[in-house]
């Protein structure tokens, strides 16, 4: 253990001036069983550290497969190790100059052992979280129905998820989860299990609503829970129903008590666009227009710009066609993401593109800067196209 003495006999022999420096000095030792695969450092930012200070937890996630993420309750992390060329000491009980006692004019000795060093940390930067995987563990088996569920809960097979099951498969946030469970419309049943609908029994369900619009001459802004129910329950369960409308509409109460719903012009268009496109390659667009158009409850108003990353037009064929293309059937990763839209059409306009890699956009990200990074512009016919930096591969 070194002494006061001997402090300033090596400040002397390095030539440094005592007043120089801070009257308590640290002396360290290192145990006998130190090494540097004992303790991790992670930096945290100020909202993480108050995470942590309230006594919340963060939760690391990752099949053997995957690169391990950090989820806050609502919010994800990339884990990355980041090197650096000082050597970071773990050192319980060290105190920081602002701890010392303000007025000290004597020198003193603070002695302190090293429990574990480290040459790295672990770094944190929010990313998006992962959720294509929720939507492919729910589509295992779609729930097409009452009948239908009957018969596959027979043989004991069908995959089932709880929500404990969803956060310990998928890569985000409990927050961000159920989010994405609403946007995909799944919903709980069989006492607690998370199941997403097929398809086509969705729009078997908003099918019967939409009908019962017209057939009662309501206002779409204005359907009233009740009596739907009574009307289409002979038809369908009641929870899913109530389910569709909570899909397609916004729950409000009126001043006598009633539940209505207002039905979402655009939700429930696009969802009658996806019903006429699934099973076509290619629609004429001026046939598919009208089509949509008597396809939806009367008073509502079809429009393209509803098809947002959802449909594609194609203004060069002749006669000018649609086609369904869902960003959320393209690939997570940016990069293969380009790849994949370049391999379908190899001139985009920013009109076109931008619906399809809008998603992939980080914190303070814009579609300028991804595409910038992703692609290359010229100019065709007066108007900014962009095509791949790289060939792609046939």
């Amino acid at each position: 253990m070194r002494t006061i003495e001997e402090v300033q006999a090596t400040l002397q022999i390095a030539k440094l001036k005592e007043e120089d420096f801070h009257p308590t000095v640290h002396c360290l030792s290192f145990g006998e069983h130190v090494s540097s695969g004992d303790y991790c450092l992670m930096e945290l930012d100020e909202t993480l550290c108050k995470h942590i200070e309230a006594g919340k937890s963060l939760t690391i996630r990752g099949d053997k497969d995957e690169h391990a993420i950090l989820c806050s309750e609502d919010k994800t992390y990339d884990l990355k190790i980041a090197d650096t060329s000082n050597l970071l000491l773990f050192i319980p009980g060290c105190e920081t100059p602002d701890q010392f006692p303000r007025e000290q004019s004597a020198p003193s000795l603070v002695h302190a052992q090293v429990w574990g060093f480290s040459n790295n940390y672990w770094e944190l930067r929010r990313q998006h979280p992962r959720l294509k995987k929720l939507k492919k563990l729910l589509m295992e088996k779609p729930y097409a129905g009452l009948l239908a569920g009957v018969e596959e809960g027979s043989d004991g097979n069908t995959p089932r998820y709880t929500m404990e099951d969803l956060l310990d498969r998928i890569q985000a946030s409990e927050k961000e989860i159920v989010s994405q469970l609403q946007n995909i419309h799944a919903c709980e049943i069989e006492a607690g299990y998370w199941r997403i609908l097929d398809f086509d029994y969705e729009m078997k369900l908003l099918g019967h609503v939409a009908q019962l619009v017209d057939s009662e001459s309501w206002s779409f802004s204005k359907v009233p829970l009740t009596v739907s129910l009574q009307e289409l329950g002979p038809l369908e369960p009641k929870e899913m129903i109530e389910h569709c409308l909570n899909c397609y509409g916004r729950r409000y109460t009126d001043e006598d008590g009633e539940v209505y719903f207002a039905l979402d012009e655009d939700k429930v268009c696009r969802a009658m666009a996806q019903m006429l496109l699934q099973n076509a390659v290619r629609f004429n667009l001026a046939e598919f227009l009208e089509v949509w158009q008597q396809s939806v409850p009367e008073g509502m108003t079809t429009r393209l710009d509803q098809l947002r990353s959802v449909a594609l037009v194609d203004r060069s064929s002749r006669p000018e066609t649609i086609s369904l293309l869902r960003v959320e059937d393209l690939p997570g990763d940016t990069l293969e993401r380009f790849s994949c839209l370049f391999s379908m059409r190899e001139k985009w306009t920013e009109e076109d593109i931008v619906p399809y890699i809008q998603d992939l956009c980080g914190e303070k990200q814009t579609t300028g800067a991804l595409l910038t990074k992703y692609a290359r512009s010229s100019m065709q016919n007066g108007r900014k196209v962009y095509n791949s930096r790289r060939p792609v591969a046939t």
